[in-house]
């Protein structure tokens, strides 16, 4: 189905009730359908002391929203070189500990979610000698596990070694700018006023999430050690400072409007003319691993750098962060980002907020909105 004015409707009442009920401070939402942006608001305020009012062109960081972002870059550079998602990463990242390809790279099939080494985020050498000294915790072929942390990394690692540059700095080049993408992986300075303050997180488990949090809170679990992995930059407060936003890290590091997420996602599903090609755009469409994920502990299914919702032996999803469609992909952000394209019907979708939920898939201040695009009129 296309959103029509009534679904558009259901997603703006949505979007108003989160600040009347839901304790919402700042918040953009986007979606756009077949090449157009049919609705694009922000409201609400970019810090909770209420001094600067959010509109439009508020910039937030996204966290894990950012991946495929990311995932599309290197997929890009490594197409410009020759090479694709089958391509063995140790073809051009020698020293890489798992015999493994892009594809298996991209889709968290390579167990290297969490570092035994210690190493500070904030430099790359540092992760990558931890990256390259690291015992797999499982190899492809033995199922998967989201790398929250560690994918920055192994997405930018790639990338400067085919280019001399940061993958941050090729996202810009080769699909920001040509698209006219107000969204950064490593923000320049002139940027910073336009930034929201987060807000720390309020508890806004969702379904099946007690396994996840039970392993959050043990010392030790793969799963805390996970989001561990490299050090620093783990609290709501480091995140609000421009040394976080300008890092370019790649796996929760991006920093953008409701409006830039919702159009890459337009690119990504071939809706409007992008840098992204056809065989890029299936990469990051198509599921390469589904099950129980070894980190999330519940079912994920990964594409090359995305994800889409589980389905079930009946072929029916297990649940709909992503809408009905069996084709749609996107990514979650931490605290309640989302952004997803939807190849069988041209929408594209994308939301951001200040203030965060404690939450690893989104809550219902975000689904509200997604079901209400696709609810029949």
């Amino acid at each position: 189905m296309a959103a029509g004015p009534s679904e558009l409707g259901k997603v703006l009442d949505a979007f108003e009730r989160n600040f009347r009920e839901r304790g919402e401070i700042g918040a953009s939402v986007s979606v756009w359908w077949d090449g157009a942006e049919l609705l694009s608001l922000g409201d609400g305020w970019c810090e909770r002391d209420q001094l600067r009012p959010w509109t439009e062109r508020t910039l937030a960081p996204v966290y894990s929203a950012t991946k495929p972002l990311a995932a599309a870059t290197l997929l890009v550079v490594l197409e410009e070189n020759g090479l694709g998602p089958e391509t063995p990463v140790r073809r051009i990242w020698p020293e890489f500990p798992v015999a493994a390809s892009f594809a298996e790279l991209l889709s968290h099939q390579c167990g290297l979610a969490a570092l035994d080494r210690r190493a500070d985020v904030y430099s790359h050498a540092e992760v990558v000698a931890a990256i390259e000294a690291q015992t797999p915790a499982w190899l492809p072929g033995e199922g998967h596990g989201y790398h929250p942390r560690t994918f920055g990394a192994l997405l930018d690692e790639p990338v400067r070694r085919l280019t001399g540059r940061t993958l941050g700095e090729i996202w810009r080049e080769k699909i920001a700018d040509p698209l006219d993408l107000d969204f950064w992986i490593g923000l320049p300075e002139s940027e910073w006023p336009r930034v929201c303050q987060l807000v720390p997180g309020k508890p806004g488990k969702s379904p099946g999430e007690d396994d996840f949090f039970k392993e959050m809170a043990k010392a030790g679990t793969l799963t805390k050690r996970a989001f561990a992995s490299p050090a620093g930059l783990h609290s709501v407060s480091e995140m609000n400072e421009p040394k976080a936003w300008s890092a370019g890290l790649p796996a929760f590091g991006g920093v953008g409007t409701a409006s830039a997420l919702a159009k890459f996602y337009q690119a990504a599903i071939g809706a409007i003319s992008s840098p992204l090609s056809a065989s890029v755009r299936h990469a990051l469409a198509t599921p390469r691993i589904s099950g129980r994920d070894r980190v999330l502990l519940r079912p994920t299914t990964f594409t090359c750098g995305a994800q889409t919702d589980p389905v079930g032996a009946a072929g029916e999803k297990s649940r709909r962060i992503f809408g009905p469609s069996l084709t749609a992909f996107g990514h979650p952000g931490a605290g309640g980002n989302h952004a997803f394209g939807d190849p069988e019907t041209g929408i594209s979708f994308a939301y951001i907020m200040n203030q965060m939920e404690l939450a690893v898939m989104p809550g219902r201040r975000c689904l509200d909105m997604v079901n209400g695009l696709f609810a029949e009129s």
